[in-house]
């Protein structure tokens, strides 16, 4: 556990030494923040007392900024040979690896944390004030954040992948697209109308929104673990394999 916090420590420093971490976070809260006061259906306009639109954005905005947290966690390593002397210590791959998945899962949680100032302006502006499904908006802020954390196991298993940041980036927004949204569109293919249901729950969509109409389902949470651990598994075996 000490090493595992050693190796969370570094990647939270290096984060906040560099420019992407507040890159990440202020693009996250600026755009969430403009669909959900200014542009399209936004809340002013509407006069609908609950967080739909910042549920709504989320998921996509943080399909392209976890990518972006994850990218150099393991390719920078490799490109610059960083992970051999990582390896010469008593450290073990599964320290290392959760020692920078933690991390990435923190910038996720400092990213989400400040939208709760949505979530407190909606439930006083609320007529009557509260008039806000709390329910609703916790199990939205819980499945958001477990999205958020299987996005990130995504992005550390395509930056293991390769040594260019940039291809671990493109690998990484595919891979989580696809985990995201693909499955609703092959269950929708011709000839599947019988399997469709049952193609869905594949999809990290559907869980996503089960979640987040207020019922926070252990079976739901349980996929998002599931896919966080699978990933994780795939990453420590191409560590294994560099490490040869």
């Amino acid at each position: 556990m000490r090493n595992i916090l050693i190796i969370f420590q570094k990647e939270i420093s290096v984060f906040f030494n560099s420019l992407i971490a507040y890159v990440v976070m202020s693009v996250f809260l600026t755009g969430n923040g403009l669909f959900f006061w200014i542009f399209g259906d936004n809340v002013l306009e509407t006069g609908a007392a609950d967080l739909a639109t910042l549920f709504a954005l989320s998921p996509w905005f943080f399909l392209f900024l976890i990518p972006a947290i994850t990218m150099r966690s393991f390719a920078e390593e490799i490109r610059t040979g960083t992970i051999d002397l990582l390896f010469s210590r008593p450290l073990t791959r599964w320290e290392i690896l959760l020692g920078k998945y933690l991390a990435a899962c923190a910038l996720v949680v400092f990213s989400v944390f400040p939208t709760l100032i949505y979530f407190a302006t909606i439930w006083y502006l609320g007529n009557p004030t509260g008039n806000l499904d709390a329910a609703a908006a916790s199990g939205a802020y819980i499945g958001l954040l477990f999205l958020g954390f299987s996005f990130a196991s995504i992005g550390i298993f395509a930056s293991t992948l390769t040594t260019n940041q940039i291809l671990a980036f493109i690998l990484a927004v595919f891979i989580s697209f696809f985990s995201y949204t693909g499955f609703d569109f092959i269950a929708e293919l011709p000839g599947l109308s019988g399997l469709n249901e049952w193609i869905i729950q594949f999809g990290m969509m559907e869980h996503f929104r089960s979640i987040s109409r207020g019922v926070v389902d252990s079976r739901d949470l349980l996929f998002f673990l599931s896919l966080s651990t699978i990933f994780l598994l795939l990453s420590d075996l191409n560590l294994q394999l560099k490490k040869k």
